[in-house]
Formats: structure tokens, sequence, C-alpha cells
């Protein structure tokens, strides 16, 4: 599907050795041809070859690369050429300009990667994807992202799509010609067929409390009474001077943020305010939202100060906090504390003695040990809530199969195919087409 020819920067306008700016569309080597000059007409350029030149944007010249992909074979499967330019904003600023003079318009959000999909180049999923690995900020969200953007789940849909239709196919034969009737094989074939695609789509859905984590990261709230030692212990795990520590309590007055990756998975930690009754505005304010973000958190660290022992204050804490999926942390250790304390874990955020044990606890807690970077995984809601459309349509067929008219057996194994075909893209409507391109930045 060829359109009219759109243009933007592919890379980040800072400074930079090199930058690329990318057009695509009907007539792309028209508009190189005004613009870049090298020993080779831009006409005659064998494609998905880089030939040096000047690019010409006529209040002035910059020596650089051109390259042209000839569609279909190229990432939005209509005709494509990039300028290869030296990064100064000034230049890519002034080449850009020129290329909307010589009748290209500035590219929408996502709108490169969107023709691909429409092109029939890339599945929806795979456009989803590719999205998460720009915007990944650990391992394993790239790697999640890159099982998605490489059709690995596209692949398991379609086969589940294709043996559905095979379905279908058999038992529209038969209400085609229903004189010949249809033989209990058949229909126990039919069972097991669609018992098969509704148990692999079930396999699938329970990937994904799991790969939602590899995708969202973890949320880690550290709370517990003022002075515990919780902003230290924030500090100790991302190993560096995130939050301020003193010995004066309610020092922290409102949630301090900040991440690491853990085995690959992005951990966000909040340490939040100290938990206690205050007259303090300011500090009340804190507390509440202190309160929320452990609400909200996969796990707990309730921190206790092992140089005062276990407090009423600590008490009325726990009670609060009882039913999280909690890690007790001792804290002060190198105090050392006379008091019985229980806890998980005993440590020192001051020496740095412990940590790394209660790093490993956390991602422990988690629930992530049986995670495989390398596995396929579940990590979009929005696929999640298709399967189990899908399955859900597959148990109706299952359970009406031996009991009622054949034609209404393919009313769920269609709504089925319209599940699934939301996942890649067929039956999507344009709200949610839109909505996922709307992520991607300008350029890709």
């Amino acid at each position: 599907m060829y359109e009219e020819n759109i243009v933007a920067v592919s890379t980040p306008m800072l400074p930079s050795g090199v930058s690329v700016i990318r057009i695509s569309g009907d007539s792309p080597l028209d508009i190189a041809a005004k613009m870049f000059s090298s020993k080779t007409n831009v006409y005659d350029f064998e494609p998905y070859k880089l030939y040096v030149g000047t690019i010409n944007a006529e209040s002035f010249k910059d020596f650089g690369m051109c390259v042209y992909f000839k569609g279909p074979r190229s990432y939005t499967g209509e005709d494509m050429i990039e300028f290869h330019c030296h990064g100064g904003i000034a230049i890519v600023k002034g080449i850009l300009d020129a290329c909307l003079k010589c009748g290209a318009r500035l590219a929408e959000r996502g709108e490169f990667t969107k023709r691909a999909f429409l092109n029939g180049k890339l599945s929806l999923s795979s456009c989803e994807g590719l999205i998460s690995m720009i915007n990944s900020e650990s391992l394993a969200e790239v790697k999640s992202g890159y099982y998605l953007y490489k059709e690995r789940l596209f692949g398991k849909i379609k086969t589940c799509q294709d043996a559905l239709t095979f379905t279908l196919a058999s038992i529209d034969a038969n209400i085609d010609y229903p004189e010949e009737g249809i033989e209990e094989t058949k229909l126990d074939q039919i069972m097991a067929d669609l018992t098969k695609v509704r148990g692999d789509l079930q396999s699938l859905a329970d990937t994904f409390s799991l790969g939602e984590k590899t995708k969202t990261g973890v949320k880690v709230a550290i709370c517990g009474k003022p002075n515990a030692g919780k902003s230290s212990i924030l500090n100790a795990i991302l190993n560096c001077e995130k939050a301020i520590v003193t010995s004066i309590e309610g020092t922290t007055r409102d949630i301090v943020e900040g991440s690491r990756e853990i085995n690959g998975v992005k951990f966000d930690f909040m340490d939040t305010a100290g938990i206690r009754e205050s007259d303090d505005v300011v500090e009340k304010i804190g507390i509440e939202r202190s309160i929320k973000a452990i609400e909200c958190a996969d796990v707990v660290l309730f921190v206790l100060d092992g140089d005062s022992g276990f407090t009423d204050a600590d008490r009325e804490i726990y009670q609060k906090i009882q039913n999280t999926n909690l890690i007790t942390v001792i804290n002060k250790c190198d105090l050392n504390p006379v008091h019985d304390i229980k806890g998980d874990l005993v440590i020192s955020a001051k020496t740095g003695q412990g940590v790394d044990a209660l790093i490993n606890l956390i991602y422990t807690k988690s629930g992530l040990d049986n995670l495989n970077l390398d596995g396929d995984y579940l990590v979009e809601k929005r696929h999640l809530t298709a399967i189990q459309g899908a399955v859900s349509d597959l148990e109706k067929a299952i359970s009406a199969l031996y009991v009622m008219p054949l034609d209404i057996i393919t009313v769920d194994i269609r709504s089925a195919l319209v599940n699934l075909g939301l996942i890649s893209g067929e039956t999507a409507d344009e709200n949610v087409i839109n909505e996922i391109f709307s992520k991607f930045c300008v350029g890709k």
C-alpha cells in the first residue's frame, strides 16, 4: 500500500556523531535526487547499499551517506530512503526542513511501523514487541519484547487459528451436506482438536503472571517507623545516595524512588515516609502516600530498628501490612543490639552486611525463581484478555458439542477466532491500533 512520502528523524535530537533521517512513501527517490549528489545518480542506486556524497539542505551542505530500500523489501513495505548525516541539531533540522520543502510531510508517532503493519510486514503483536524493546529498561524487557517482535507469539496464535479454521471447515461441510450426517468418530476428533487448542491457549495465559513482571518490573515498598534506616537500606540496595539520611526522625516526607536490575529484571524501590501519628500537614500527606504505595507493591520490606527493639509503633505498622507479601528486615546489626526480634533477615545498611542476601530474598519473594529469561511469556494485558476470551468461547463450544446443533457450535468457534485476531491485528478496530502506535516516537 503506497502512500504519500513521510519523513522524520529516527535518532534522538541530541548532538551526536551521526543522525538518521528516514523517508518512506511512493517516491522518496525523487526527494533524494533533489537533495543528494554523489558519483552515482540516485535513480541508479543499488538497493540496500550505502552511497557517500553531499546532502544539500539549501542553506548549507553536509557530507554524509544515503541508502535506498526498495519496497516491498523494506521496513515499511514501501520505497524508503535514509540520509545519514552529522548529528548536529542545526544540521538535522536543516535537512529535515529541506525534505519537507521537497514534498514530504512530517510523520506521525509510529507511522513508519504502522505502515509496516498495514502493508503486512509485521503483525500487531510484533509492533507491540518493538515498542517494548525501544522503551525497555532491563534485560528481561528486551527479551520479552524480542519474543513479540520476532512473531513467536503470533506463530503460536496462528497455529491455533489454523486448527480452529480446519475444524470449522469440517463442521461447515457437514452443515452443507446434512444428508450424510456426521460420524461419532468425527465428533470425537472435533472435541480433541478444540480441547487441544483450548489447552494450548490456557498454557499461554498461565505465563502472564511471570511475563507481566518482565515488562512492568517489580514494585518494592520499604516501610517502617521513622529512623529505622529505610533510606539507608534504599541507598545500600541502589548503591548510590538516592535518599537523604540523617538521625532526625521524619526526614523522608515523600516517596523516594529508585530502580535497579536484579537477575535481568527491573525492580522499582519506594522508600516511604515513616508511618506514625503526626500533626505535621506535610508529613501526614507523605504517610498517606506511603500507605498507598504499600497497597500497590509486589513486595513490602518492613524495616525494624534492631537497636531499639520491637516497639508499639512497630506493632501498629505490622497490623496494617501483615497481609502483604512481607519481608521483615532487622537493621543496624552493626550496633550489636541485644533485643530478641523475629525477622527474615538481619542486616546493616551502614556497613553493607546482609544487603546482598536481602537483594536475593527480594527476588525470591517476588515469585521470579522459576523465571527463564529465554522462555516465552505473555506480557501484554491486551493479549491476555483476548486469549481468555478465546478460551471461554472454546469452553462453550466443547460443553455443547454433543448436545447442540453444529451451527450453534460454529458461533463460539468463530468468536474464538475473532478474539485471537485481536492479537495479530486481523480483527482489531482502529481505536486499538491507534492506541498502540501512539506509544511510539516520531521516526519509528
